[in-house]
């Protein structure tokens, strides 16, 4: 064959080469994109949760001060904590089944007013029982800030985004637990402790106007365009109505999501309430030198958070069952907070830090992937009430672990038994929750 035949013979391959090319092209080009408003909805999330985590900790980072000043002991600070404790417990209790009733927009919006307005109540308190008082109100508040953000994931993305979107939320705490100990003492110096509890309450109020601007369910949201819609519900569709929470009660997979938060989130309560002191304690540190190494550890949480969640969702992605993709990213981070038992014994403040910042990472990154499994088990109309209930289910263990540490402090001045208790817990909740649900399958509410 010449070279003139050989190039017509090259010629319709080409062709048919090029227009199959752009053919492809052209149907790139018509795919529509999906869109990304519900990040913008995460993003309010994730404010919502950094604000809160402020709100409760300032009493934290001001406890060596408040203790100077009104002469509590150990005992008068655990009874305080308590008090917080025993209100979140309560609150969560109706929280989440409010939070399907009224809705997340209302709901949430009543949550985060109660809870800013308590937390600037703290500035007049001159009491134990004053203070025991405010962090009631402010538990009541704050018990709806969880279970409405677990359900707006819900209503808001599919099921392989769920786990992402919550860590993401959920690092918004770390940040605001990371801001605290940063913001907090420049405003106590400057203008007294009372103004800690005034300026930072109120950021609440500016979140709530953002919130109630931008937020509408899904299919009532007029910026949604109908591709995103479509692909928020993807998921097979799900029975619509209501879900009472006496016929959650029976189900092993309500007692696997309750047992794991009563079980760990404790030992997150246990960081943010008494961190500060550990470090003002073991290293000498005071209100003017413990926000790097708090805003350290809280740092490395953060990571931590986005972390647990991507890789669930990056398992899963990849062709792992949920089951498989949840558990093995929740046994990462149960074994990453085995070394934190050593924290009280090393003499360095930054190996402690490094310690504890691994630990709460990975506390961080098991939070992400807990909280999914309630929507993983669960349709997202008990969304709401699953999440109260185990949030009301760690709060109790928060009312426990803070009786636990005060006596334990008082008699002993040391806290080599509650970094024992920190650092052994996960494993344990773990293999109770692999015993109870096995293949992680869903919940059969209609039977």
């Amino acid at each position: 064959m010449d070279g003139k035949s050989e190039q017509s013979a090259a010629m319709p391959a080409a062709a048919s080469t090029v227009g199959a090319a752009a053919e492809i092209t052209a149907q790139e080009t018509a795919r529509p994109r999906v869109g990304n408003l519900r990040w913008t909805i995460c993003a309010l999330l994730f404010f919502a949760a950094t604000i809160n985590y402020i709100d409760r900790q300032v009493i934290g980072i001001l406890k060596p001060v408040l203790e100077r000043e009104f002469g509590w002991s150990e005992i008068d600070y655990s009874n305080i904590v308590f008090s917080f404790q025993l209100a979140y417990a309560i609150g969560l209790l109706g929280i989440g089944r409010l939070m399907d009733w009224l809705g997340t927009r209302l709901g949430f919006s009543l949550a985060v007013a109660v809870w800013s307005v308590a937390a600037m109540a703290h500035a007049v308190a001159r009491s134990v029982f004053g203070f025991s008082a405010a962090r009631f109100a402010l538990g009541l508040g704050e018990a709806g800030n969880f279970p409405a953000c677990i359900k707006t994931v819900a209503e808001w993305f599919p099921q392989r985004e769920r786990a992402l979107a919550t860590g993401i939320f959920n690092a918004g705490t770390n940040v605001g637990a990371l801001a605290t100990p940063l913001i907090v003492p420049w405003i106590a110096y400057r203008y007294g402790w009372q103004w800690a509890f005034i300026l930072t309450g109120a950021i609440g109020f500016i979140w709530l106007a953002f919130w109630l601007a931008l937020y509408r369910r899904p299919e009532e949201h007029p910026r949604l365009s109908a591709t995103e819609l479509a692909y928020i519900r993807s998921d097979p569709p799900e029975p619509q109505g209501r879900v009472r929470m006496a016929r959650l009660f029976p189900h092993r997979q309500t007692w696997a999501f309750a047992i794991g938060k009563f079980m760990t989130d404790p030992i997150w309560w246990l960081y943010l309430f008494w961190l500060p002191d550990f470090f003002h304690k073991n290293h000498g540190l005071d209100l003017k030198s413990f926000g790097p190494p708090l805003a350290a550890v809280y740092l490395i949480a953060d990571a931590g958070s986005v972390g647990g969640g991507w890789l669930s969702s990056a398992l899963i992605k990849r062709g792992w069952t949920v089951n498989a993709g949840r558990k093995t990213a929740m046994l990462v981070c149960a074994l990453c907070v085995v070394p934190v038992v050593f924290a009280s014994q090393v003499g360095s403040l930054w190996a402690a830090v490094a310690l504890v910042g691994l630990a709460a990472a990975a506390h961080q990154g098991w939070s992400a992937n807990i909280f999914t499994l309630a929507s993983d088990m669960f349709p997202r109309r008990a969304v709401g009430t699953v999440v109260g209930i185990g949030g009301m289910a760690g709060a109790v263990g928060g009312m426990l672990i803070a009786k636990i540490v005060g006596y334990v402090l008082e008699w002993t001045g040391s806290y080599l038994p509650v970094f024992i208790i920190a650092g052994s817990t996960y494993m344990v909740a773990l293999l109770i929750i692999h015993l109870l649900v096995p293949r992680l399958e869903p919940a059969r509410l209609e039977d």
